[in-house]
């Protein structure tokens, strides 16, 4: 029977990692937290490797009481098994076929298969994976050490196979067996792809290929080391593109994102990316940022997804309401083609295309995935395991990051921050479904239990979406009071033509404020 070379990579990934759990067996924090990690990567919800899950989880915090600022248990014991991991492969490891790293800043395991295991010449078919970063100190003291057993939360188990490194080794020969008999003709790609073709768009692809590893996020035009987000979110060097060439984008300012380094280049000209994915639905994201240009002519281009244009006449100056303008569009229900590819195509009109970074992860059935924003700096974690991400999609305002204690939530730092001023959100979704959208508020500035100045009529803003009037005289302290949470609902909102929806707070009296925002796609 022929080895199943998907099958086979993951089963040497599984086999180090048992490897690793046996090596750490004297640690047991570790070897519990590394299984932990291990297991959530194959079962593909490395979504949920953050700093609560693992302090709650692997080391036995309380789920309502854990505060990540006041205990960095999880942040701490990562870095020790950061270090232990390099030192591993310094020593006993340093030959093995597949080895395991935990990038500085993030929770998600890295598998990354030694060069002289693939095959020598021509593209091969596993996913790129990002180099490890340089380890550095932990900028924060250690937490108290405790006995195995004390106040902790046994995490997953590994049966651990003595015979695992033989079993590595195998799976790797394996592998290498079944990658040698792919080989491609015709001149080399630019860069570097997990799926080349050398006839375009039209060419055949092989007639197996590996999955890549989710979730997939490319920097178009990178080249470098991984870079870590806002989120703490992993974006690898460009790859599985052929055609176009690169372009650094001139250093200056930048509205519309907490993430500046996707937006820091670009790949332009005509290009293609072949995405190996496995059946199933996924949210595509694009990421294209509005540049200066000469004269006041649209520059367009299309974009097609397997062979459908999705974009037709698209002009991201246009998209984005100006110039040095962050912007992204989202595209659910998609999946792989027959052949097991995602064709994504980038093609000229007026002008040509260009591209800043994409994200390719798992997806719901007939819905987008939902999208919570908390105006923080770091992202946030609540009751019900939902993670909130760091502010993003504003123009002006002002973050306000003195924190305040909240009632009348179960999630009261949801509410310990705001943005406040007079601002603007444009929250990217698919065109073709209606939204549920979610403000989340607090008075955290007036009245005699926040700063003792003001009260009612104090603060009074409203708010729109889309132009439509959704909060009008809006006054939290005449609803709720100072120093307690405050949600207002809305249902069956329509995004724009450009896939947004665009929300501005507008000050009546004094500074609008917003602290969380959520927005849920309402299909079935």
């Amino acid at each position: 029977m022929t080895e199943n070379p998907v099958l086979s990579s993951q089963e040497a990934e599984r086999a180090e990692l048992e490897v690793v759990a046996e090596a750490l067996a004297r640690s047991p924090r570790l070897s519990r937290l590394v299984c932990y990690l291990g297991e959530k990567y194959f079962q593909g919800e490395i979504d949920q490797l953050h700093e609560y899950n693992i302090a709650t989880e692997v080391f036995g915090r309380s789920k309502t009481t854990f505060e990540a600022g006041e205990d960095a248990i999880a942040r701490v014991e990562a870095h020790r098994l950061r270090k232990r991991l390099k030192e591993y492969y310094e020593t006993d490891g340093k030959n093995h076929p597949v080895q395991l790293v935990i990038p500085s800043g993030s929770y998600i395991p890295v598998f990354t298969h030694r060069a002289d295991e693939l095959p020598a010449t021509g593209p091969h078919l596993l996913p790129k994976i990002p180099p490890n970063p340089a380890d550095s100190p932990a900028p924060y003291a250690a937490a108290p050490a405790q006995e195995p057993g004390t106040g902790e939360r046994s995490g997953p188990r590994l049966r651990i196979n003595r015979r695992g490194w033989l079993f590595a080794l195998a799976a790797a020969a394996l592998l290498v067996a079944a990658l040698g008999v792919y080989r491609y003709s015709g001149s080399a790609a630019i860069g570097k792809a997990a799926v080349e073709s050398t006839a375009g768009p039209a060419a055949s692809p092989p007639s197996a290929v590996i999955a890549a590893t989710l979730p997939i996020r490319l920097i178009a035009g990178h080249e470098g080391q991984p870079q870590i987000d806002s989120a703490g979110a992993i974006w690898a060097a460009d790859q599985y593109f052929h055609g176009g060439g690169t372009w650094r984008r001139p250093a200056g300012s930048l509205t519309r994102t907490s993430d500046p380094l996707l937006f820091e280049q670009w790949r332009t000209g005509d290009f293609f990316y072949d995405i190996p994915l496995k059946p199933g639905i996924y949210e595509l994201h694009l990421y294209f940022v509005s540049s200066a240009r000469a004269g006041d002519a649209p520059s367009t281009f299309s974009v097609g997804i397997n062979g459908n244009v999705v974009l037709r006449g698209f002009d991201v100056n246009s998209d984005a309401l100006g110039e040095d303008v962050a912007d992204e569009r989202v595209f659910r229900g998609v999946s792989p083609n027959n052949d097991g590819v995602l064709h994504l195509s980038f093609t000229s009109e007026r002008g040509a295309p260009a591209l800043n970074a994409l994200e390719v992860i798992p997806g719901l059935a007939h819905k987008q995935l939902p999208i919570r924003l908390v105006t923080q700096l770091t992202p946030f974690t609540d009751h019900d395991g939902n993670v909130w991400h760091p502010d993003d999609y504003f123009m002006n305002g002002h973050l306000s990051t003195q924190r305040q204690q909240i009632t009348g939530s179960a999630d009261p730092d949801l509410y310990a921050a705001e943005r406040y001023g007079h601002f603007t959100y444009a929250i990217p979704v698919d065109t073709r479904d209606q939204y549920t959208l979610v403000l989340h508020f607090a008075e955290s500035y007036f009245g005699p239990q926040a700063s003792g100045v003001g009260g009612r009529g104090s603060r009074v803003f409203r708010v729109m979406c889309n132009g439509s009037r959704l909060l009008d005289d809006f006054d939290i302290y005449k609803e709720a009071g100072s120093l307690r949470a405050l949600t207002r609902t809305f249902y069956h909102l329509k995004p724009t033509a450009q896939g947004k929806l665009n929300l501005t707070f507008e000050p009546v009296v004094n500074n609008a404020t917003v602290s969380g925002i959520e927005v849920l796609d309402e299909s079935e």
